[in-house]
């Protein structure tokens, strides 16, 4: 009994001395970046002038743990359109809006739907910008027009989609680049009113504290075209239903956990990956569980329980039992609580009468501290091993004692430790290679080239200087291999190129003046 106890103290502080505070520029934060600039290259077939607003989300943006083995398996992207705006029932028309949106766009109303957190988008205004007022005026549309997935965007649906990029880059021995999940969205600046409840509902441990809540609400949300699965094959409902979209907000709230509640989501989203619970589905192929459970188990858990909770004797195999058993219990009576939208049921789906959901329940009910210890060193701790050079991994050939399981455990942890400047330099020679790809191969926009300025100042001060002089160098070859003629300067002009330069300008300043 008491080894039983000890092995689950060195699993947890592997986890703890292992999953570093990660820097901040990672290779899937640079990937992220280089796949947010080619989405804002694209533009409607429609309209030229509208640009396409990318932001990263998923594990990518929430995530600021950087655990030995890997958290991230594809980058997950939303985007907005320039021209489109959603606002709650009942607002008024909007006559500022930041300077990302275009002259002119279309307003639609936020319409609830019969089921909570789904809702339905009616065109309501037209918005021009006028110079002289410096506001937007506005002309109201009467008529039943409601937004369906085709209108949202020419070349990238609503609904989620793979894209794979370039062929997959192997530099040192590593690929360097992931599929990207991306789906389209309108943006709605206001707090929906469908979680007005939310930020102001009595916590009493003081999760999220109030900056965090400010922050939540002052990002408002996004819709995106997701219809709920009773209606999918609705012929009306299917094309025009939406679903509400908390990704900024959940970003910001796991970005304001501790370490060690990081660590504790991974941990579990690692463990139901491993044992297939999120792949699992009902007869009708609808998953039972998914990383969103999981997520949402967590954010009642951080804001339910005092921070001592998970930070008092810090064994994190004891922690993972104890939410495992609430999500069982959940699954078992088949309701698990929006976060955000206090009617919406995320376990709507789930019929305790077949198998699969029964199983799922038991499955989870029958982890204990020792089974899941026990998982833990074979399922995790080895798999971290073999990432270590063989006379390390071979300690774990015989571990059947705590006291080798602790020996062996300490050399992967030091070997990590030691690993650290090295793998921080590979990841900083890694994010240099699509730079030149990008300039080189695409035709960039001021949209694109301020959005990849964006990302990179964000995740490395370095990298921006880099992306500016590889596009200075661009148009110095293009200039020296052509005469200046009023043509070609009326091509450099459509191409951007001299907007590409002044804002190459601009940003070489705001880094010259962040470095004094």
């Amino acid at each position: 009994m008491a080894d039983e106890r000890v092995d689950s103290e060195i699993v947890s502080q592997f986890l703890l001395n292992t999953c570093r505070l990660h820097p901040r520029l990672t290779k899937h934060g640079a990937q992220a970046a280089w796949r947010c600039a080619e989405l804002a290259i694209l533009h409607p077939d429609d309209d030229v002038e509208a640009d396409r607003i990318p932001l990263t989300t998923g594990s990518v943006a929430e995530f600021y743990i950087e655990p030995m083995l890997p958290l991230v398996g594809d980058i997950d992207m939303m985007h907005y359109m320039n021209t489109l705006l959603a606002i709650p029932r009942g607002h008024p028309p909007p006559t500022q809006l930041p300077a990302e949106f275009h002259d002119y766009l279309k307003v639609y109303e936020i319409i609830d739907s019969h089921l909570s957190g789904y809702v339905y988008l009616k065109l309501r205004y037209l918005l021009t910008y006028c110079l002289e007022d410096e506001k937007y005026n506005y002309v109201e549309c009467d008529q039943e027009v409601y937004m369906g997935v085709a209108e949202t965007d020419s070349k990238v649906h609503g609904q989620h989609c793979k894209v794979h990029g370039p062929a997959a880059q192997t530099v040192y021995g590593i690929t360097s680049m992931l599929p990207v999940d991306v789906v389209a969205c309108l943006r709605c600046l206001s707090w929906p009113p469908q979680a007005a409840d939310w930020p102001t509902r009595h916590r009493n441990y003081d999760w999220p504290g109030s900056a965090t809540v400010d922050r939540v609400v002052n990002n408002g949300c996004d819709v995106v075209q997701v219809a709920h699965r009773q209606c999918r094959q609705h012929e009306w409902m299917g094309k025009r239903q939406w679903r509400l979209s908390f990704s900024r907000a959940e970003i910001a709230l796991i970005n304001s956990w501790m370490p060690v509640q990081q660590i504790v989501y991974h941990m579990l989203r690692f463990f139901m990956k491993a044992k297939r619970m999120t792949d699992s589905g009902d007869i009708t192929g609808t998953k039972i569980l998914s990383n969103y459970h999981i997520k949402t188990l967590m954010f009642w858990a951080c804001e339910m329980n005092p921070r001592s909770w998970c930070t008092d004797d810090l064994n994190l195999i004891r922690t993972c039992v104890e939410l495992l058993h609430t999500l069982a219990v959940w699954l078992s009576e088949a309701r698990c609580q929006h976060y955000s939208i206090h009617d919406c049921n995320l376990l709507d789906h789930v019929d305790n009468s077949l198998s699969t959901s029964q199983l799922a329940v038991s499955v989870l009910m029958t982890v204990t501290e020792t089974s899941l210890c026990d998982w833990f060193i074979n399922s995790y701790i080895r798999q971290c091993a073999q990432l270590c050079p063989q006379h390390i991994a071979r300690l774990f050939h015989d571990v059947s004692n705590s006291t080798r399981l602790q020996n062996a455990v300490t050399e992967v942890v030091d070997w990590r430790l030691n690993k650290l400047t090295a793998s921080c330099y590979t990841d900083f020679l890694l994010a240099h290679i699509p730079i030149v790809d990008m300039v080189s191969r695409h035709s960039l926009t001021v949209p694109s080239c301020l959005c990849l300025m964006r990302e990179l100042s964000l995740i490395e001060e370095d990298l921006l200087v880099y992306f500016v002089a590889v596009v200075f160098l661009l148009v110095a070859i293009k200039i020296s291999r052509n005469t200046l003629t009023d043509e070609l300067l009326d091509y450099y002009y459509q191409r951007s190129v001299f907007s590409l330069i002044l804002c190459a300008i601009v940003a070489l300043h705001d880094t010259a003046v962040c470095c004094l």
